[in-house]
């Protein structure tokens, strides 16, 4: 077989079930794994036991049998049960992944009453495996790592390996430039100020970020009065990105830039939170800073989505 002789969807064709895996793997850009950063999470039983649970969500899974199988697209309502064999004298590592087993391609499974995605466990892997063993057509969703003599799975067991398939991005530019004359001429040393207060934004944090990296630039900052040392950063709700000090003379105009990557917490996820730059100058110093009308304050914000 060459070219596909007919393009999803047009009338009055047949579509084979491998068309749509491969639309399926166009529409994911080749990338596999869980659709949303809480899909498919294994967690320990409410009980404790000997097995694991998984969340409900959805995934996209590459067929390995074939180069051309193309990926499946599976889901899971509400929680399932795994369970996870008792360990004797040694420990044990065991590999939680989601599965596909196409009779198409392999296995001898009948899709009309067999099951062709499944949960399964891959039981002896390394300590630190990352991936399921070549030729699966399966995800990892989490390595349990148990001890010698041991029945049942707790959450310190549990190392989370889900990755998102394609994971979302959002990023924006943030711009604002006083309208009058602001200077700071210090304070205790160490002590953060917002400043100056033109650069300041309510932003929109996605329900869905896990990654934070952000830029602030105070582009032309005019410094008078004397020599300055001192520092400037960029906070986000009660988050502090990395700071960057500088020192300079009396009589010029510098830029104060900055930039971090900062961890998302769950709290902030899906609210408003203020974007605002921040300087800290040493009041033993002579000189002052002013923000003018020749001041531009930029702020770039990207969030990432992630496992969480």
């Amino acid at each position: 077989m060459t070219l596909s002789p007919a393009p999803l969807l047009t009338n009055g064709a047949t579509h084979s079930a491998q068309s749509f895996r491969m639309m399926i793997r166009d529409l994911a850009r080749g990338g596999e794994g869980v659709t949303q950063g809480s899909d498919l999470k294994v967690s320990p039983m409410t009980v404790p036991a000997g097995g694991v649970q998984i969340g409900d969500g959805s995934a996209i899974i590459q067929g390995r049998a074939s180069p051309w199988q193309g990926h499946y697209s599976a889901y899971n309502i509400g929680s399932a049960t795994v369970q996870i064999a008792p360990t004797g004298a040694n420990a044990r590592n065991d590999l939680v992944v989601l599965r596909i087993l196409d009779p198409q391609y392999e296995g001898g499974r009948d899709p009309a009453k067999d099951a062709i995605v499944t949960f399964d466990v891959i039981s002896g892997v390394p300590p630190v495996f990352a991936s399921v063993p070549a030729g699966y057509s399966a995800i990892p969703l989490a390595l349990i790592n148990l001890p010698a003599n041991t029945g049942t799975v707790s959450a310190s067991m549990i190392r989370d390996m889900r990755q998102v398939a394609n994971p979302r991005r959002t990023s924006r530019v943030y711009t604002a430039s006083p309208s009058a004359d602001q200077d700071w001429p210090g304070n205790r040393a160490g002590e953060w100020v917002a400043w100056p207060p033109a650069a300041r934004w309510d932003i929109q944090v996605p329900p869905w970020a896990v990654t934070m990296r952000v830029e602030m630039t105070i582009a032309g900052v005019q410094v008078m009065k004397g020599s300055v040392w001192g520092g400037s950063a960029a906070k986000v709700g009660s988050l502090q990105a990395q700071s960057v000090w500088f020192e300079t003379g009396s009589a010029s105009r510098i830029h104060l830039i900055s930039a971090d990557t900062v961890a998302v917490p769950a709290a902030m996820r899906g609210t408003t939170q203020s974007l605002q730059a921040l300087v800290s100058l040493d009041q033993n110093n002579a000189g002052v800073l002013q923000a003018d009308v020749a001041t531009t304050a930029i702020a770039r914000v990207e969030f990432e989505e992630g496992i969480y």
